[in-house]
């Protein structure tokens, strides 16, 4: 069976990375359609050596359509994703509007592939900083357990989207070509868009993605903590992030800390982490080698190393963890869950429409 896939916010940072992890796929494709806002409606992109012309996303898009992958923010999957199921399509959504609705599997192949098997229609995609961890932790969590995690991002400006790339290039070409004052720079995006004060990137860390909430946890915090308790369907593992942005444009690295139920030797870590799918071990002190944000660009892998036992706690882990924040973190891991409901024979119409048109 072939089919009619459909991307929406197709001329986005993350609807341009799954076309063309969609080019790559092992998905049987009949067709592909490509769906935008009205602003970019009308362009043309290429599939396969095809011109395709983008249309805008309307409540009747997803006549014939199969799969429906959404990367085009939270309102837009609110407002169209239960048209699509409704049509007949499955919807993978990468935006944060889902993941935690108890009707929504939020998945990680790698992880939990079988959550796929009771969806409603609708599977959400993790938060880019949470996938690559739980890629990296599962295989430790399978052998030995998971007591408590403590992470501390390093994340890329691509997180926050084009406009955010382009001003970060901006400011280091202004502090460093014209000599600019860091502090004195121009800022409009970071740390979050709809914050009400702004600040300069460049040379700089930003030890805040998203806006705050009433605990004092940025959202994005909240994110790893809930997703990482539902992904590993575990209420009792104790989860606490640092999210932080910082002048680098793709790819995010991570600082984790973990204490397992079951004392793990390190060689035996290393072991699990090298043999389990996606991830990669990079783990080599005497020759400096460990995982870096510019070697993992354009990889759909996650990158492990400098794994180390805590000197102090015999249950405690620290590694470092690093990943393609638009591949695995968003484009790579929908169209990865596109192809295992074609494995499993689960791109099937739902009987029970549970989210309300909107």
């Amino acid at each position: 069976m072939a089919y009619t896939v459909a991307v929406v916010g197709a001329t986005g940072a993350v609807g341009t990375q799954m076309i063309k992890q969609l080019e790559e796929s092992t998905l049987p494709i009949e067709k592909l359609r490509l769906l935008s806002s009205s602003r970019s409606a009308g362009k043309t992109l290429q599939f396969k050596g095809q011109d395709i012309v983008v249309e805008q996303t309307t409540e009747e898009s997803f006549a014939g359509v199969d799969i429906a992958l959404f990367s085009a923010g939270g309102s837009t999957s609110a407002k169209y994703a239960p048209y699509a199921v409704k049509a007949g399509a499955v919807v993978v959504d990468n935006t944060s509007y889902f993941r935690q609705n108890p009707d929504v599997p939020l998945v990680v192949p790698e992880v939990n592939a079988h959550a796929l098997d009771a969806h409603n229609g609708i599977i959400a995609c993790p938060n880019c900083s949470t996938i690559q961890m739980m890629v990296a932790l599962e295989p430790v969590r399978q052998k030995w357990g998971l007591e408590r995690i403590i992470v501390s991002t390093y994340q890329a400006v691509s997180g926050a989207g084009a406009r955010a790339i382009e001003e970060t290039k901006r400011e280091l070409k202004e502090a460093v070509v014209d000599g600019v004052d860091p502090k004195d720079l121009k800022a409009d995006i970071l740390p979050a868009g709809g914050d009400k004060k702004h600040y300069s990137i460049a040379f700089n860390a930003l030890a805040q993605i998203d806006v705050f909430t009433d605990n004092d946890y940025t959202y994005e915090e909240m994110k790893m903590t809930n997703e990482t308790k539902k992904i590993m369907e575990d209420d009792e593992i104790k989860v606490s992030a640092t999210c932080v942005r910082i002048p680098v444009l793709s790819a995010h690295s991570e600082s984790v800390y973990i204490e397992t139920k079951d004392v793990a030797p390190i060689d035996e870590v290393k072991k699990a982490i090298a043999s389990f799918p996606g991830a990669v071990l990079e783990d080599d002190p005497s020759q400096q080698i460990y995982p870096q944000a510019v070697n993992a660009v354009g990889k759909r892998e996650t990158f492990v190393g400098r794994i180390r036992k805590d000197l102090d706690a015999p249950k405690g882990i620290h590694m470092w963890i690093v990943s393609d924040n638009l591949l695995k973190g968003a484009a790579w891991n929908s169209v990865q869950i596109a192809e295992t409901l074609h494995e499993r024979n689960l791109v099937c119409p739902t009987k029970d429409l549970k989210f309300p048109l909107k």
